[in-house]
């Protein structure tokens, strides 16, 4: 056991030699570790085993020295040979060193200087190389600048975004690059400030400028209705499209223009001549550049909308000259043209919704006012000029596309507004032609003063043709300046009509309304005035009657007239006819009752000079002085009906009935004043000497009547107006009264027309008058026989009429 462990101890440590001998140094350490956990005294023999080796090794070493120990020395024998030659070599290459040196020198120091050379020509090509990086970046900038002083506001936004873009990245490293960049936003900041500037000079311009743009446009438009209105009556070719245009868009070039037209349409303003419209576009690029367009639109359109409200606002006087309407028209067209320009020169600045939104705004207003002022319009001739300056307005703007419609239905309105003007002052002019009238007949001295009447005035009739000159025509100088006139109306209402674009049958409807209310409103309110005046007398109301006749027979041709002037047929089913038959029936009626009224006031001034003396014994024997003067006036007046021109027409039969109504009425009238008279319940007494002076007073009344002082009176149709009274004072005179109480209600009776109650008020008068004036009566027989009968009347009277009552 022990040799076999002391033969593994052997190996063992025979391996560890192996292993120190054959691993690095380093690694030694773990090897000779094993040593020392192997056995006890196992390291005693290791080391012994170690020495063993070392010896052995040593032995090698001297066998391997020896030998080599032979070549060694001869090797030192060999060197020590040479020494003498390396010495000697040494010196040669110290000389040579000592003069590679010297000369060593001045290569150094030549090639110190090309080195140095080198890396400033190096330094100089990068220099270059960065210049020519930063060359473009600061011509470019220096571009801006320029660009920025020539106010070229949108190159230089794009010259900007060049830099940013381009330029400065490729030298952001330098710091004249940053600061650069730094500028450039405020630049854009400035740009745009200005900008904004010069869109505001240039929104005060096109305000202070939209006067002459709509004056120019307007006067174009109306160029072109002239134009047109000449083509269509030398040829029948009617132009539908818009020739004039103040953005540039059209033209007033035409083929039927002559070259003195062409000449002049060269000349022709657009809006680009009258306003630079320049800085609305550069405004518009930098704000789209700046991706800030939406911010400059709304301010645009913010600032056209306070700009169209304040060409809207008309100045207060407006309404007083026809200036003060072209200016405002002329204002509001330079703004919508300025605005159709901007719409078709610019995208999306403006749209066709915003300019339509702007349009119906403004129309609304317009309307508005000239409703408001043409209402105070009291000039015909200002509101013809105002209807004209709306015709060349709307026309205006249709030819840029704005409806217009409602500014032609505002035109009817302005018609109505037209006509009462024309109403006004034509009222007046009949008014001076009435004032001025004579209300004598037309005397004429030849033919040719004949002629010139019947010139003015439709006049045929065939007697007054066959007399001999100088003769006298019915109607009075009032009637052929009244038809002048009414023919002066018609054309003045259809100067309104005229380019309203409207049919010719409804010009038609238009004239003959009008012309109907000049008749049945003005005219005859004329006539019911001059009618009503105190100053017309009698006679001047006969003539009236007389020229309101000749008038209504005139209103044929005035419907002719009408009918020569529009073509359109009478016979057209909606064709108003004129209303002058009813005017001047109306006419005749009011004269004809004012000459009733007129007689009757006169006789009511004759009956208030009488002066009875109701308790007279007996009468004068004479007719009272009053009721002759009364009834000489009445023959006088109706005389005038009889000189009346006596040809077989309707003037004279009219001017007949009218006498004898008047005559019926004047009589009548006569008769109740009388009766009114006699039976005033302020009369306490009447004698018979009063009745039968009375009588005498009806007598003459009667004689009147019988005389026949108006002719065409059947019988003693006209003594009929006194029968009351005859009967009544018949019944008194022959003291009837057993007869009147005998056949009182027969048919027959004699006393017919005797009212019981009026024969009582009569009857108790003389009865009172008996009384108290008859002193000596009682002691009279026949007189208290009188008395006792009147008193048995009374009472039979009294009866009758309380009779009458209760049967009622």
């Amino acid at each position: 056991m022990a040799d076999s462990e002391s033969l593994e101890t052997v190996t063992e440590h025979e391996r560890i030699l192996q292993e120190v001998e054959s691993t690095d140094t380093a690694c030694v350490g773990p090897t000779l570790r094993s040593v020392y956990d192997d056995q006890p005294n196992a390291h005693r023999r290791f080391m012994e085993k170690l020495d063993v080796r070392i010896r052995n090794h040593d032995r090698e070493i001297e066998k391997m020295c020896n030998f080599h120990h032979q070549g060694f020395v001869d090797a030192i024998t060999e060197l020590l040979k040479v020494r003498a030659d390396a010495k000697k070599l040494m010196g040669q290459v110290s000389d040579t060193n000592r003069r590679l040196q010297d000369a060593g020198r001045e290569v150094t120091a030549q090639t110190q200087e090309v080195i140095r050379c080198r890396v400033q020509q190096r330094n100089m090509a990068t220099t270059v190389e960065k210049l020519q990086l930063c060359i473009p970046v600061l011509e470019m900038y220096s571009k801006l600048k320029e660009q920025l002083e020539s106010k070229r506001y949108y190159s230089a936004l794009k010259t900007m975004e060049q830099l940013e873009n381009m330029y400065i990245p490729r030298v952001s490293q330098y710091r004249f690059c940053q600061i650069m960049a730094e500028t450039l936003p405020k630049l854009r900041e400035e740009i745009k400030d200005i900008s904004m500037s010069d869109l505001k000079d240039f929104l005060e311009s096109i305000r202070k400028h939209s006067d002459k743009i709509g004056e120019t446009a307007m006067r174009q438009a109306q160029q072109h209705r002239t134009f047109n209105s000449a083509v269509q009556k030398q040829v029948t070719l009617s132009c539908t499209k818009p020739l004039y245009g103040l953005n540039g868009r059209t033209s007033l070039h035409h083929n039927g223009l002559s070259p003195e037209e062409d000449d002049t349409d060269d000349e022709v303003l657009t809006a680009q001549d009258l306003v630079d419209f320049s800085p609305v576009y550069r405004c518009l690029h930098i704000y789209t550049v700046l991706g800030d367009r939406e911010t400059f639109e709304n301010y645009y359109r913010k600032q056209r909308k306070k700009q169209a409200r304040l060409v809207l606002q008309p100045q207060s006087n407006m309404h007083e000259t026809v200036e003060g309407y072209r200016r405002y028209f002329n204002q509001i067209v330079g703004f919508f043209v300025v605005e159709d320009h901007i719409l078709h020169a610019t995208r999306g600045l403006v749209t066709r919704a915003f300019t339509d939104e702007l349009w119906n705004m403004a129309l609304s207003k317009i309307i508005a006012v000239l409703r408001t002022h043409s209402s105070y319009c009291t000039d015909p001739d200002l509101v013809l000029e105002l209807k004209n300056l709306i015709v060349i307005f709307a026309d205006t703007l249709q030819g840029y596309g704005f409806p217009v419609n409602r500014l032609f239905d505002l035109l009817f309105e302005v018609r109505d507004q037209y006509n009462e003007t024309l109403l006004k002052k034509w009222a007046l002019v009949f008014r001076e032609i009435f004032e001025q009238d004579n209300y004598s007949p037309i005397p004429v001295e030849n033919e040719e003063e004949y002629k010139a009447v019947i010139s003015r005035f439709p006049f045929h009739d065939a007697e007054i043709q066959k007399q001999q000159f100088p003769k006298k025509l019915p109607m009075s100088q009032s009637v052929p300046q009244i038809y002048a006139q009414v023919k002066e109306f018609i054309y003045a209402s259809l100067k309104f009509s005229e380019s309203l674009h409207r049919s010719w049958t409804e010009i038609d409807d238009m004239l003959r309304k009008s012309t109907n209310l000049l008749l049945t409103r003005t005219l005859s309110s004329c006539l019911q005035n001059l009618i009503k005046k105190p100053h017309i007398g009698l006679t001047e109301l006969v003539q009236i009657i007389i020229n309101t006749t000749h008038l209504e027979q005139a209103c044929k041709y005035l419907e002719d007239f009408i009918t020569n002037i529009t073509n359109v047929s009478p016979e057209t089913v909606h064709t108003t006819r004129l209303y002058g038959l009813s005017t001047f029936k109306d006419a005749r009626h009011a004269a004809e009752g004012e000459i009733y009224t007129k007689l009757n006031q006169k006789i009511d001034e004759f009956i208030q000079l009488a002066d009875y003396e109701w308790c007279m014994l007996e009468s004068d024997g004479r007719a009272s002085g009053y009721l002759m003067d009364l009834i000489n006036f009445l023959r006088s007046t109706f005389q005038v009906f009889t000189h009346l021109p006596n040809n077989s027409n309707d003037h004279a039969s009219m001017s007949g009935k009218v006498a004898q109504t008047a005559c019926m009425s004047a009589c009548k009238h006569l008769a109740t004043s009388l009766m009114q008279m006699l039976l005033d319940s302020e009369l306490k007494q009447v004698t018979m000497g009063a009745v039968q002076q009375f009588n005498l007073d009806v007598i003459q009344c009667e004689l009147f009547a019988s005389s026949e002082p108006v002719p065409g009176f059947q019988g003693d149709t006209l003594q009929l107006a006194f029968i009351d009274l005859r009967q009544l004072l018949d019944l008194f005179m022959v003291w009837d009264w057993s007869t009147y109480l005998a056949d009182y209600g027969q048919p027959t009776s004699k006393y017919l027309r005797v009212n019981p109650s009026t024969a009582l008020a009569l009857l108790e008068k003389m009865k009172d008058t008996g009384k108290k004036n008859n002193i000596f009566s009682q002691f009279r027989k026949n007189d208290r026989d009188k008395q006792k009968l009147i008193e048995t009347v009374v009472k039979q009277l009294r009866s009758l009429v309380n009779g009458m009552s209760q049967h009622s």
